[in-house]
């Protein structure tokens, strides 16, 4: 039988930091590289982390970056 896990305040507060940072990261590095959807990854992998995040290292190894839009 499983044990349900308990989630304390500052642990769920390092998990969102977690997150939050990696999406901001993903979002400046895909408008770095300049992808048109940038915010869509950055909310992508806010969201789902764990399926977002491998999707969007493949996808930025298989695709060549077309550099700064502005």
């Amino acid at each position: 039988m499983l044990a349900a896990a308990t989630l304390t305040t500052p642990m769920f507060l390092l998990a969102w930091a977690l997150d939050t940072t990696a999406a901001v990261l993903i979002f400046l590095h895909a408008n770095k590289r300049g992808s048109r959807h940038a915010t869509a990854w950055g909310m992508s992998v806010f969201f789902a982390l764990g399926l977002a995040l491998p999707i969007y290292v493949v996808h930025g190894r298989l695709h060549k970056p077309s550099g700064r839009r502005y």
